[in-house]
């Protein structure tokens, strides 16, 4: 059950090129780093499931490769976006064609990202051994138990596979899917930006220019912790950049001041490097500097148009049985009560169709919601004309 040699998983995986599909997962660990450290592949063909060590000395992985960029098998996967990230730092390529089947369950109407464990029991009758959840995939050796629960994460993934591809069939639903799937196979879906890290802070600032030098901070420390392959928290913490983009120190001195930043890393390097990226910070133009946030972007009084397009959006996603959060965001509501012409997902495709032009009749008068008392439900009210 455990591959540990280029001989054996390469004998594995010339019997997995006929497959129609695979079920694919892994164990990863990066508390420590930047990147995923791969520590385990689970795989599962028709007949046989076996764990690759990707940690074995001397393995190569290269017969793995070539199955998941096999464009005749299907790889199925369950919430596949970090497994995807590890392949394609791995290969720089992402395994299609893919199925991932959090996303079908909630085409499904299983709810929102649901759970392997809950989609195994319902599916597949299966219940889940969770005691190795948080076991340390790096260290070797790994147990009979280890190798036992990280199999079963592809084995029923089979039989759920199985049973959502019959669902969406019949529903003739699974283009809905393949939307999805479009997004999930696209490399800029998994790309980290140095210049684009400073939106993962969180900050108040009403300065133009703050965010011309926290960019440049950021955008040092993503590029920093990339390279080194450490935590972005371990070169710099964020509250010490934010610290360091509203104070703007000009010298080494003032930066050792801060409250944040580590007195003796200000005269090392990466002191040195801190105050050139603030410098250029303050040498962009005004004009240019990133803009302020809008936290105000939707005008005043449409506030219950977003009420009643939260109610129509949970009525018609009942309806339909699929999870609310495939079809709009709170964002989203936000966006279609400010601008018809939003471009958000929900007035594109199958979501228009199920949720999108009728959010824009309500908002325009041409559709009505009432309650039905003796239903005990949220009923939609057609050819209203708002007298």
């Amino acid at each position: 059950m455990l591959i540990e040699t280029t001989d054996a998983l390469a004998a594995f995986c010339d019997k997995l090129a006929f497959a129609e599909y695979i079920t694919v997962d892994t164990e990863f660990m990066r508390e420590k780093t930047f990147w995923p450290k791969l520590c385990l592949v689970q795989v599962a063909g028709p007949d046989e499931a076996f764990c690759i060590d990707p940690l074995a000395e001397g393995i190569d992985l290269s017969p793995l490769y070539a199955v998941l960029e096999n464009p005749k098998v299907l790889k199925v996967f369950h919430a596949a976006r970090q497994d995807l990230e590890i392949f394609l730092c791995k290969t720089g390529r992402i395994p299609a064609p893919l199925f991932d089947t959090q996303v079908a369950a909630m085409v499904c109407g299983f709810g929102d990202s649901v759970g392997y464990e809950t989609l195994a029991a319902k599916l597949a009758g299966a219940r889940i051994d969770k005691s190795q959840r948080f076991t340390d995939w790096s260290h070797r050796p790994l147990s009979d138990k280890q190798v036992h629960y990280a199999l079963a994460d592809v084995t029923h993934l089979r039989t759920a596979y199985e049973q959502l591809k019959g669902k969406l069939e019949k529903s003739g639903r699974s283009h809905w899917l393949e939307e999805e799937m479009t997004i999930l196979t696209s490399p800029d879906t998994y790309r980290t930006h140095p210049e684009e890290s400073w939106k993962r802070l969180k900050h108040r600032s009403k300065s133009r220019r703050f965010l011309g030098i926290l960019k440049e901070v950021a955008a040092w420390r993503e590029s920093e912790a990339q390279t080194k392959d450490v935590p972005r928290q371990r070169v710099i913490r964020d509250e010490a950049i934010l610290e360091i983009a509203a104070l703007a120190p000009k010298s080494i001195e003032e930066l050792g001041r801060s409250r944040t930043f580590p007195k003796g890393a200000a005269n090392g390097r990466y002191g040195q490097e801190i105050i050139e990226a603030v410098k250029r910070g303050k040498a962009i133009p005004e004009d240019q500097c990133p803009p302020l946030p809008d936290h105000n972007h939707m005008p005043p009084g449409l506030g219950p148009v977003v009420d009643l397009l939260r109610v129509l959006l949970k009525v018609k996603c009942e309806a339909q049985d699929v999870a609310q959060r495939l079809v709009a965001s709170g964002d989203d509501l936000d966006r279609i009560a400010a601008d018809d012409q939003a471009d958000v997902p929900a007035l594109h495709g199958w979501r228009k169709d199920i949720f999108g032009e009728d959010a824009l009749k309500l908002k325009h008068g041409q559709l009505a919601l009432t309650y039905l008392p003796e239903q005990k439900q949220i009923h939609i009210v057609r050819h209203f004309n708002g007298n």
